[in-house]
C-alpha cells in the first residue's frame, strides 16, 4: 500500500467536522487522516512514506466542472478559433485566408464568433461570405453553439431548398421579402450542413482530446461532467474513446458523460446504467435541449424579446415530445439533465418533470440562466440541482439587458437567490462556450464583471463570496452526480483529489488577485497529475 503526506498546506476542507487543515495522509488513492502536521506525521511518518511539503500553500477538494463539452474543445484544436475576432471584416478576413489555403469542396470550419464584441456592425451577410470563399462549403459556429454562419456553398452541399424538411427546433433564417436564406441557421438547423462535413479520423478525434482532456488537469480540475456523443459519433465510439484514454492510458481526469437523448437505446442495449464504470470514467443523465441561448433570441421566454418584439424564442421540443422523451429516459432509470435558458423553458421542464417520479441520481437542469422569483421554490428540491455557469455574465452582459429587458435581466443568473433558497448549484463553465479554466468561473462568480472591468459588477446583490463560489465548484459538482460521499470535500474515506493554488483565495482583499494566481499542483487519487513549471499567469483558450 502506497501512503504520501501532503503537509505544510492550509486545506479548506469544506467538512464541518475539520474545516482547516495543515495535513492530509493518502493511502491507495483515498484520505485516510488529517489534522495538524505535528500529529500526522507522529502517526503516519515512515521512512517509506513520500512526505509532500506545500509550502504553506492554499488546498481545496479538486475542483469539479459540472457542465463542458471536452470533444469541442478538443476538436477546437482541429478548426479555425474565432474567440478573438472583434469585427465583421476581420471574420471576413480570417475566412478568406484559410479559404485561400483550402482546395475546393473541402469545408473551412471555424467556432466562436460572437457578434455582440464587434466593432463594425452585424453579420456577414451570404454574399460577402461567398466572395472570400466562393470555391469552399464555409460554416462558423457562434460561441455560444446555437447559431451558426454559412455561405451558399455549403447550402448547395447540403442540399438546402426551400421545401426541405429542418429538424424540429431549427431555422434556417431567409429575406423577408426574397424568401433566400442569408447565411444564418438557427439551433438544430445546423443538422442540414453538418451531416456532410468528413468527420476527423479516430486517431485525430483520439490526440486531440488527450490535450484536452491534459489541459483540463492543466487549469486545476480533478473532475468533468462532458457531453460529446454528438460530436464522438454515439455512444459506443465516445465510451472507448474515453475508456482508452482514462483507464487504459492512465490520463487520470474523473470523467462522467452525459447522454444525448437518441442514444437512451444503445445505453440499454449495452446494459449501462446512471453510474455505471468506475471512479474514473462513469455514465451520467441523458442530455436533452428545452431552448436555446440568448445570443441567438433562442432562449425561450414567458414574454417576448425587448429588442424582438416578435418573438419568444425557441422551443426545441413541444411540450408532448418533452413528455415522452422524459419517459423514455425514466424507462432505462435514468435521470435527466435539460438545457434550460428562458423562463418559459425552465416552466415547460418544471411541469414535465414533476410528471415522473424521482430516479436514484439526481435531475439536473443545465444553466437556469433566467428564472423568475415565483420559480425558486420551485427548484428546490432534493432530487434536483442546477448546473450554473458564471463566466455567462461575462459573455452576456452588458448586451443581455437590451436583449431581454433590464427588469428581466435583474433575474438572470441570480446564483445568490438561488444559494440562499437552498436550491443546490454545481459549477462549470459550458467550455468551449467560456473558456475552461474554473479560476475564470470563480472570479466571475465573485466579481460578476469581465477581468478588465474595474465596476462592482453587474446587479451585484448576487455575487457569491469566494468560500461560496469554491463549494460551487467543488461540492456542488460532487452533488450533481451524486458523488458526495466520495468527493467534494477532503474528509477521511473520501477520494483524494486535490487543487492546490499559488495563492490563498479566501484570504485575498481583492478578487483581481485571482488572475495572477496559478494552479500549482493537481492531485488525483492521490498522485500529482499535475505539478506548475515556469511562471506564466492565467491565460483563456
Amino acid at each position: 500500500m502506497t501512503t504520501t503526506i501532503y503537509t505544510n498546506g492550509k486545506f479548506y476542507t469544506f467538512d464541518g467536522n475539520q474545516p482547516l487543515v495543515e495535513t492530509v495522509v493518502v493511502r491507495d488513492g483515498r484520505i485516510i487522516d488529517l489534522g495538524s502536521h505535528q500529529d500526522m506525521l507522529l502517526q503516519w511518518g515512515r521512512p517509506n512514506v513520500a512526505v509532500k511539503n506545500l509550502g504553506g500553500r492554499m488546498v481545496t477538494p479538486g475542483l469539479i466542472d459540472s457542465h463542458l463539452h471536452m470533444s469541442s474543445i478538443a476538436t477546437k484544436l482541429l478548426t479555425t478559433d474565432l474567440g478573438k475576432v472583434t469585427s465583421r471584416d476581420q471574420l471576413l478576413q480570417v475566412v478568406k485566408e484559410q479559404a485561400d489555403q483550402t482546395p475546393a469542396n473541402v469545408w473551412v470550419q471555424g467556432r466562436g464568433w460572437d457578434e455582440n464584441r464587434f466593432t463594425d456592425g452585424g453579420l456577414p451577410t451570404i454574399e460577402e461570405l461567398d466572395r472570400v470563399a466562393p470555391h469552399c462549403p464555409v460554416f462558423l459556429t457562434r460561441v455560444c453553439g446555437h447559431v451558426f454562419l454559412v455561405n451558399s456553398k455549403a447550402l448547395e452541399v447540403a442540399g438546402y431548398t426551400a421545401e426541405m424538411e429542418i429538424p424540429s427546433g431549427g431555422t434556417v433564417v431567409v429575406d423577408s421579402q426574397t424568401n433566400k436564406p442569408i447565411g444564418l441557421l438557427l439551433e438544430t438547423a445546423s443538422v442540414i450542413c453538418q451531416r456532410h462535413i468528413p468527420e476527423p479520423t479516430y486517431q485525430q478525434f483520439k490526440d486531440s482530446l488527450r490535450q484536452a482532456i491534459r489541459y483540463a488537469i492543466e487549469c486545476g480540475l480533478t473532475s468533468v461532467h462532458t457531453e460529446d456523443l454528438r460530436t464522438y459519433g454515439g455512444l459506443d465510439q465516445t465510451w472507448q474513446l474515453y475508456d482508452e484514454l482514462l483507464n487504459q492510458e492512465q490520463n487520470r481526469l474523473r470523467c462522467n458523460l452525459l447522454i444525448y437523448y437518441p442514444h437512451v437505446k444503445r445505453l440499454r442495449e449495452r446494459g449501462m446504467y446512471a453510474g455505471y464504470g468506475n471512479e474514473t470514467l462513469q455514465i451520467g443523465a441523458v442530455k436533452i435541449f428545452a431552448d436555446g441561448s440568448f445570443g441567438g433570441r433562442t432562449a425561450l421566454l414567458s414574454a417576448p424579446y425587448a429588442d424582438d418584439p416578435g418573438n419568444v424564442g425557441s422551443e426545441i421540443h413541444d411540450n408532448d415530445t418533452l413528455h415522452e422523451l422524459f419517459r423514455e429516459a425514466r424507462a432505462a432509470n435514468m435521470p435527466i439533465a435539460v438545457h434550460t435558458i428562458g423562463d418559459q423553458a425552465l416552466d415547460n421542464v418544471l411541469d414535465t418533470l414533476e410528471r415522473f417520479p424521482a430516479v436514484a441520481f439526481r435531475d439536473r437542469i443545465i444553466h437556469t440562466s433566467l428564472l423568475r422569483p415565483d420559480q425558486l421554490e420551485r427548484l428546490r428540491r432534493p432530487s434536483m440541482i442546477a448546473d450554473i455557469q458564471p463566466r455567462f455574465v461575462v459573455g452576456d452582459f452588458p448586451w443581455v439587458a437590451d436583449r431581454i429587458g433590464r427588469e428581466r435581466a435583474e433575474q438572470a443568473y441570480i446564483w445568490k437567490s438561488m444559494l440562499e433558497a437552498g436550491i443546490m448549484c454545481a459549477g462549470g463553465s459550458d467550455a468551449p462556450v467560456e473558456p475552461v479554466e474554473p479560476l475564470l468561473g470563480i472570479h466571475a462568480a465573485v466579481t460578476r464583471r469581465a477581468p478588465q472591468d474595474t465596476h462592482a459588477g453587474y446587479n451585484p446583490t448576487q455575487n457569491l463570496t469566494m468560500e461560496e463560489a469554491l463549494r460551487v465548484f467543488t461540492y456542488g459538482g460532487a452533488l450533481a452526480t451524486n458523488e458526495e460521499t466520495i468527493k467534494g470535500t477532503l474528509s477521511r474515506g473520501k477520494l483524494a483529489d486535490m487543487t492546490v493554488y499559488s495563492q490563498n483565495l479566501i484570504e485575498m482583499e481583492d478578487a483581481d488577485d485571482l488572475l495572477k494566481t496559478l494552479i500549482e499542483l493537481t492531485v488525483i487519487g492521490g498522485e500529482i497529475s499535475y505539478e506548475k513549471d515556469g511562471n506564466k499567469n492565467l491565460c483563456e483558450i
